[in-house]
């Protein structure tokens, strides 16, 4: 399905209202003209965004990367930890401006979604630093180091259609469905959706044309794709003769057809799949071009099988045919009944270059000249057995040939296979924090930065917890949720060691730290009169009850709760009670990414189905920050 200019107005309007205050946490290329990125807030759950050169939606998949993409490096180098300040589109063009800002630069990355498509990285001057395909046509160049210009308008805007674009229409005899189309720049399907609501045939001259005809499309027009853009949709996935469709407003009517909760959410499931198809056909494209050219080896050889044995049959005739002649007592070739025997069989003696031939068909077989009757049958007998032989080499390389061909064709599928995704479900509130539940079941949440410490004490401190800092500085808050009148001290104590493990303390391998925990009366979120407080600090009063940590050592394991499955870090005990498998980290040894490689290769290695389905990007987020090293991998017997 190719992408409308109308339908890109609400998807402009919707990602910029669901992408505010989202900083670029990572980028990955899905294949060569298509990326995903991942979008971090500091309070919001993760959400995840596709530019593609056939459209741009939010995703509830993460499909792995099918292809490389040219661009993913310098996207990578340029627009990580930036934020989406603006999004926006010109008129109803299919084209769209993403605007990122962070460090005192700013880039555009203009994304278009006609023809071929393109995504272009460009300055705040609009100034190309990296794009997917240049171009040079008469009437724009797009390459490395121009300032990017877009294409000529084309069409009026069907935002502001009135009764008086019509007036073209009035001397034509076009079809009418295909003159709006063009006129206003609407794929096939909305041209005909509005007619179909205005009632009138699509295949009307647009001559023919009442002066009540225009003025109900112009009508419906304006309804339906005000209903559109405002987001008063009720969408629906249609099959068509060209694949699935996803409609952000149902044509009445319309058969096989499937509901939606959202216009995104189908918009999805229709381009991810394009994504996935396009992924599948490209990782079997070579192997079935492959296997294409040995079955032409194949057909070959089949042919030379046939060709070989009717070329032996026909030399055995001809050898029985001057054998039964011998009987009569003819001995010699030149006898004219050897010769009218010879041509009964479609053979003949003939001499080239002064060498004798017996010519049967198109095949020659040498003889001597004064050769009798029974050495040359003698001799096309021995000729048609060598034929036959060739025969059944032929058949032994075709046999070869053929299981090449079974190989190759368990690698397409297996390549096929290969083509995978996660599907991202929604996540519980606590998992944009650090969080684990203690050996009592109760939840503590943790910051990862000063935004997160400033969120979890200011959003979800309530009287009945517990607050938990280290004596590290940039020691995070730790809250522990819902602590009873009858305090479980092993909950306090494996609350103040993630406290401790998440400081600065695991990275400098600070041993013999001591963290502490207060009541929510004693944090004060504001600075004494005259003072400032830094993003994600506190003041802190009245008595602190200290605990000593004397080891850093963390456990990363996969918990189920509510039906789902979860990675979660914290202190040994309780990720072990808690957990169908956990590995026990220490600090130092490798680099967050690598150690999150292990894990994830090691539990898929213990829980393959529930395992597969995280990234190495989930696992690097429940890490402490600095170095680690596993010591120990552990298949439980949790349910």
């Amino acid at each position: 399905m190719a992408l409308a200019g109308i339908e890109l107005t609400f998807l402009v309007k919707e990602i910029a209202r669901a992408a505010d205050g989202y900083y670029v946490n990572n980028i990955y290329a899905i294949n060569r003209n298509s990326i995903l990125f991942k979008l971090h807030h500091p309070e919001k759950p993760d959400i995840f965004l596709v530019l593609s050169t056939i459209g741009m939606w939010l995703t509830g998949i993460k499909i792995d990367q099918i292809e490389e993409n040219r661009m993913i490096k310098r996207l990578r180098d340029d627009l990580l930890r930036m934020k989406i300040t603006k999004i926006e589109q010109i008129g109803v063009e299919r084209i769209a401006y993403i605007t990122f800002s962070g460090f005192d630069k700013e880039f555009v990355l203009i994304c278009e979604f006609f023809g071929d498509g393109n995504l272009l990285l460009c300055d705040s001057n609009l100034k190309i630093l990296a794009l997917l395909h240049s171009i040079e046509v008469r009437h724009r160049e797009l390459k490395v180091g121009t300032t990017y210009a877009p294409p000529p308008q084309m069409g009026l805007n069907i935002f502001d259609i009135n009764e008086k674009n019509f007036d073209e229409a009035r001397s034509v005899t076009t079809p009418i469905a295909r003159w709006l189309g063009r006129t206003f720049g609407l794929p096939a399907k909305y041209a005909e959706q509005i007619l179909n609501l205005a009632k009138i045939n699509l295949e009307t001259p647009a001559d023919h044309l009442t002066h009540d005809d225009i003025k109900q499309i112009v009508q419906v027009a304006s309804t339906l794709t005000k209903r559109i853009v405002s987001g008063q949709h009720d969408p629906a996935i249609l099959k068509t003769e060209k694949g699935l469709d996803v409609y952000p407003v149902k044509p009445d009517g319309a058969q096989d057809t499937e509901n939606v909760p959202t216009f995104m959410e189908g918009l999805d499931r229709v381009l991810s799949k394009t994504l996935l198809e396009q992924g599948k056909k490209a990782q079997s494209t070579e192997i079935d071009k492959k296997i294409s050219e040995l079955q032409s080896v194949i057909d070959e050889q089949d042919r030379a099988v046939q060709q070989v044995k009717e070329k032996s049959e026909s030399i055995a005739k001809v050898a029985k045919a001057l054998f039964a002649l011998s009987s009569q007592g003819v001995i010699s070739i030149a006898d004219p009944r050897s010769i009218e025997t010879l041509k009964s069989q479609n053979a003949e003696i003939i001499k080239e270059k002064g060498i004798t031939y017996v010519k049967i068909n198109s095949e020659k077989v040498q003889i001597k000249e004064n050769s009798s009757i029974p050495a040359i049958a003698s001799l096309l007998y021995d000729e048609s057995k060598k034929q036959a032989s060739a025969i059944q080499y032929i058949l032994n390389l075709r046999e070869k040939n053929q299981i090449a061909i079974e190989k190759l064709r368990k690698q397409s599928v297996t390549a096929k296979d290969s083509i995978s995704y996660t599907q991202m479900q929604k996540k519980s509130w606590f998992e944009r924090y650090r969080w684990f539940f203690t050996s009592d079941g109760l939840l503590a949440i943790g910051g990862r930065d000063s935004s997160s410490n400033s969120a979890i004490i200011r959003k979800h401190l309530a009287k009945s917890d517990k607050v938990f800092h280290a004596e590290v500085f940039g020691s995070p808050f730790f809250i522990l949720k819902d602590v009873p009148e009858q305090i479980p001290f092993d909950s306090l104590n494996e609350v103040a060691h993630a406290t401790v493990c998440f400081s600065r303390a695991w990275r400098e391998a600070m041993y013999g730290m001591s963290a502490y925990w207060i009541n929510p009366e004693q944090v004060k979120k504001a600075a004494p009169s005259g003072q400032f407080l830094a993003k994600g600090s506190f003041v802190l009063e009245g008595q602190k009850n200290f605990v000593k940590i004397s080891d850093l050592v963390l456990a990363v394991g996969i918990m189920k709760k509510d039906n789902r499955h979860m990675i979660t870090c914290g202190p040994p005990e309780p990720i072990k009670k808690n957990c169908i498998c956990f590995a026990i980290i220490k600090p130092g040894g490798s680099d967050m990414p690598d150690v999150a490689k292990k894990l994830r290769s090691d539990f898929i290695k213990l829980e393959e189905d529930v395992a597969k389905n995280f990234t190495v990007d989930d696992y690097v987020r429940v890490l402490p920050a600095g170095q680690s090293h596993i010591t120990e991998v552990v298949h439980s017997k949790v349910d």
